[in-house]
C-alpha cells in the first residue's frame, strides 16, 4: 500500500521522520471497534490498541484515533500493534454526542473534501443541508454537496438553485448513482492523495456512491420507503476504503439527529450571507427584526433572502449560545464539587489529628 496515495501528505513528512527515529511505524486508521482499531500499513493492514501511556494521557474521548488517523505504531508481531500516538490532523469533523451530553464525538480526520448528500426525492430537506454545511465549515474540510437520486426527480434544476441560495459558492453536483449520471463530475474530487467523506441521512445513497466509485458492490443498500422516501440504515460504522485509483473514501452510517457541538467559525461560514448583509444594518446592535434600515429586513422583503433561512440562522445560534452556557454551567459545577472534596478531605484529616 502506497501511503502516499492513501493520503500521507509531503508537509508531514517531518513527523515521520521523528516517529522512525522512535522505532515507530506509520498507518492510518480505515476501521473503528469499541475496543480496537484496524490500521492500514505500508506493508498491509494489522490490528492496534492505544498504550496504557496513550490512555493515560488522553483527556476525553475526541483524544483517541478516530477513521482517518495517522498514528504512530510499534508492531507485536506480522498483523497486531500498539498506537503509541497520533499525527496532528488537519482537518477534524465533529458533532456534540447524541443525547443530553455535550462530549464531542469526532466523525473523521484529515478529510479533503466532505460530500454532504442529499437525495432528491421526497426527503429533500434545505435545513437539513445548512446544518451539514456548518459541521464541514468548522471540520476545516472543503464541503461539496451532492444531490443523489437525481433520476427520481422531475424538478432537479429548481432544487438546485433552492441548494444555491444556501450554499453560498459551495459546488453542487446532480448524480444518479444506479444511472452514472453525473459521475465524471466527482473523479476531480476523488483522486491519489485525496480522502473524501460522505455525509447524510440514511438513505440518501451514500452506500450506493461508494459501490458506483468502487466499480464493485462492497456495500449494503436498501431502497428507501416509498410512502416518505426515508432510507434504512444500511451503513452501521464507518469505514476509510482505498479507492482502486488512489485517494481514499470514507462511508459513514446516516444521522438524522444533528446536534451541534462547540462550533467557533462554522455557522459565519455556512451563513456568509446573512452575515455580510448584518455589517450593512444601521445599528451595531441590530437584531434585525423591527429596526430601520435594517439591511436583513430589508434584503426579505426584496425577496433576496428567505424568512425561512434568517429562522434557521437564529436557531442555530440561540442552539450554539445554549451548549456554551450550558458547558460552562458544568465546568463551573464541576470545580465547585472538586473544591467541595477538598474541603471534606481536609476536615477528615483535621479530626484525625493529622495536623498538631
Amino acid at each position: 500500500m502506497n501511503l502516499v496515495s492513501l493520503g500521507w501528505k509531503k508537509q508531514q513528512e517531518i513527523w515521520e521522520c521523528e516517529s522512525k527515529e522512535e522505532g515507530y511505524e506509520l498507518g492510518r486508521i480505515i476501521t473503528e471497534y469499541p475496543n480496537s482499531y484496524r490500521i492500514m500499513t505500508q506493508k498491509g493492514e494489522i490490528l492496534g490498541s492505544v498504550s496504557g501511556k496513550f490512555r493515560f494521557h488522553a483527556k476525553s474521548r475526541s483524544d483517541y484515533p478516530c477513521i482517518g488517523d495517522w498514528v504512530a505504531i510499534q508492531k507485536h508481531d506480522q498483523d497486531k500493534g500498539m498506537i503509541h500516538f497520533i499525527f496532528p490532523r488537519f482537518s477534524q469533523f465533529s458533532r456534540k454526542e447524541a443525547g443530553t451530553g455535550y462530549e464531542e464525538q469526532t466523525i473523521a480526520s484529515n478529510v479533503d473534501f466532505v460530500f454532504l448528500v442529499s437525495a432528491l426525492n421526497q426527503d429533500f430537506n434545505l435545513r437539513r443541508i445548512e446544518r451539514y454545511l456548518v459541521l464541514a465549515w468548522e471540520s476545516g474540510s472543503n464541503p461539496v454537496i451532492v444531490l443523489s437520486k437525481g433520476d427520481l426527480c422531475n424538478d432537479s434544476s429548481e432544487r438546485v438553485l433552492q441548494v444555491e441560495s444556501i450554499a453560498c459558492g459551495v459546488p453542487i453536483h446532480v448524480i444518479s448513482a444506479m444511472n452514472q449520471q453525473g459521475m465524471d463530475e466527482l473523479f476531480p474530487y476523488v483522486k491519489v492523495g485525496n480522502t473524501v467523506a460522505l455525509l447524510g441521512s440514511s438513505g440518501v445513497g451514500k452506500s450506493t456512491l461508494v459501490n458506483a466509485l468502487l466499480g464493485i458492490d462492497r456495500q449494503s443498500t436498501q431502497e428507501s420507503r416509498e410512502k416518505d422516501g426515508k432510507g434504512r440504515h444500511t451503513t452501521t460504522n464507518r469505514e476509510l476504503i482505498p479507492l482502486p485509483q488512489g485517494g481514499a473514501i470514507i462511508d459513514t452510517p446516516g444521522m438524522r439527529e444533528i446536534q451541534l457541538g462547540n462550533v467557533v467559525s462554522g455557522v459565519d461560514d455556512a451563513f456568509a450571507d446573512i452575515n455580510e448583509l448584518v455589517q450593512s444594518c444601521h445599528f451595531s446592535d441590530c437584531t434585525h427584526q423591527r429596526e430601520t434600515r435594517c439591511a436583513v429586513q430589508q434584503a426579505i422583503e426584496e425577496g433576496i433572502l428567505s424568512t425561512e433561512r434568517l429562522q434557521s440562522y437564529r436557531k442555530l445560534q440561540k442552539e450554539l449560545d445554549y451548549v456554551e452556557r450550558k458547558v460552562d454551567k458544568d465546568l463551573q459545577l464541576a470545580e465547585k464539587n472538586r473544591i467541595k472534596k477538598q474541603q471534606k478531605a481536609y476536615q477528615h484529616l483535621k479530626k484525625g489529628n493529622h495536623f498538631r
